[in-house]
């Protein structure tokens, strides 16, 4: 099976491409789309246009999707909001099981504790997939992590 995970961003966007066999999981690839020079409206098209290519190419069988994590910032949050409508539009398309997760949703798939911080799910996410750090943004760790727990058992609550 083929498992794709996204972190909706407001300019980046994290994607990870999982292959899923058995037990094991093995990245097939992982980045980030940096979204930023553009304004909101290009983005939102070069997003759809982005994914449209990379979900013909991966040919995915489920698509996570993080859940929106409201805060303070109502600009920010109305972006993302506008950027994960994309998204789902553009995992409606391919015919794959759309699977929505929380953030203590992936945090509790990857580490096995819906609070833990940023940086034990990284790790656990790199060593379950057998990866180096990256050294990319958080935004394609956490697109791992989605991905991860999107593979998986659905995790409850």
């Amino acid at each position: 099976m083929r498992v794709v995970g996204i972190d909706p961003g407001r300019a980046r966007i994290g994607y990870a491409l999982l292959d899923v066999g058995g037990n094991s999981l093995r990245c097939e690839d992982m980045g980030t789309w940096e979204l930023s020079a553009l304004p909101q409206n290009d983005r939102l098209l070069a997003l759809e246009k982005l994914l449209a290519a990379f979900f013909e190419r991966a040919k995915p069988e489920r698509i996570g999707i993080e859940r929106l994590f409201f805060s303070a910032n109502r600009s920010t949050a109305m972006a993302v909001s506008e950027a994960r409508g994309v998204i789902l539009l553009a995992a409606g398309k391919t015919g794959a099981t759309l699977v929505e997760l929380t953030p203590n949703q992936v945090k509790r798939a990857v580490t096995g504790d819906g609070n833990a911080n940023k940086s034990a799910v990284a790790k656990m996410a790199r060593w379950i997939l057998r990866l180096e750090d990256h050294g990319g943004p958080d935004d394609t760790t956490d697109a791992l992590a989605i991905a991860i727990a999107a593979a998986g058992p659905l995790p409850r609550g």
